[in-house]
C-alpha cells in the first residue's frame, strides 16, 4: 500500500547539537519530541502571522471589495429567488433585484475574482432567461 506524502504541516527541521569549535559552547540536549513540537508550533505561528499580516495589509483593492460584495449580493438574490419559488411565490421582487444586480456588475482587478464574478453573472442571467415571460 502506498502512502500519500507531502500533505499536512511541513516537517520540523532537525537540529544537531554539537560543541562549537574552541568556544566551549554546547547546545543542551532536548528531547526529540519536545524539540519537534516546539519547531512545529513556531512554524504554525509564523504561517498564521503571515496570513494575518497579508489580510491587514489590505491586499484587496477597493474595486475588488466592491466586486466581491456585488457577487455575494447576486448569490443572495438567487437564494432569495429559490426560496420564493419553493414557497409558491412567483419571486417577482427577487427577479427584479437579480436583474438589477446582473446589469450593474463592477469590474474586478483580481483575475480569479473576475472569473468567479463572471460565472455568477452567467448563472444569474440564465435564471432570468428561464423565467422571462
Amino acid at each position: 500500500m502506498s502512502g500519500i506524502e507531502g500533505i499536512g504541516w511541513p516537517a520540523a527541521p532537525r537540529t544537531v547539537s554539537r560543541p562549537a569549535a574552541k568556544s566551549g559552547f554546547v547546545v543542551p540536549h532536548a528531547s526529540a519530541g519536545a524539540e519537534q513540537a516546539a519547531a512545529a508550533a513556531a512554524t504554525h505561528a509564523t504561517s498564521l502571522a503571515s496570513v494575518l499580516t497579508l489580510q491587514e495589509m489590505g491586499g484587496e483593492t477597493v474595486q475588488d471589495r466592491e466586486a466581491r460584495r456585488h457577487g455575494q449580493d447576486m448569490l443572495a438574490a438567487m437564494a432569495e429567488l429559490q426560496r420564493a419559488l419553493l414557497g409558491g411565490d412567483g419571486g417577482e421582487a427577487a427577479l427584479r433585484r437579480l436583474a438589477d444586480l446582473a446589469d450593474a456588475v463592477p469590474a474586478a482587478t483580481d483575475p480569479r475574482l473576475a472569473a468567479l464574478l463572471s460565472a455568477v453573472v452567467l448563472r444569474a442571467r440564465v435564471e432570468l432567461a428561464r423565467r422571462q415571460r
